[in-house]
């Protein structure tokens, strides 16, 4: 399976954080699974961190070099992407967590993310 982690589930994965739920463990765990991280994940820590955010303790750099060594793969975002933004209804205003829905339909991956709004946008999106 191809999946998409949302950027709290991928900051908690690589911190091996206790609220990374045991079915997204496995998931990323899962051998022969391919795991993705996009680049407006980098880019929402990088503001975030940037800002002084409690909830942001790394920065941008140390995040991208973590999730090198973690095997995960970079996602890029494209101009279809940023095209299939328009198309989502207004179900959520974060622009990051759009952008990462618009990313999980365009591949298409599976966006695994703790966001309960977020399901509502696609089968392809993964709650855990």
């Amino acid at each position: 399976m191809r999946l998409l982690l949302d950027t709290h589930v991928a900051l908690w994965a690589i911190a091996d954080s206790p609220r990374l739920s045991p079915d997204a463990r496995e998931h990323i765990l899962a051998a022969g699974n391919e795991i993705y991280v996009s680049s407006a994940t980098i880019w929402e820590i990088a503001i975030k961190h940037a800002l002084g955010r409690e909830r942001m303790p790394i920065s941008a750099e140390q995040a991208a070099n973590y999730f090198s060594q973690a095997g995960y793969i970079s996602l890029p975002v494209t101009s279809e992407h940023a095209v299939q933004v328009a198309s989502l209804p207004a179900l959520h205003a974060d622009p990051f967590d759009r952008i990462l829905v618009a990313q999980a339909i365009c591949e298409p991956l599976h966006l695994l993310t703790h966001d309960q709004i977020l399901p509502s946008y696609s089968s392809l999106i993964i709650l855990c």
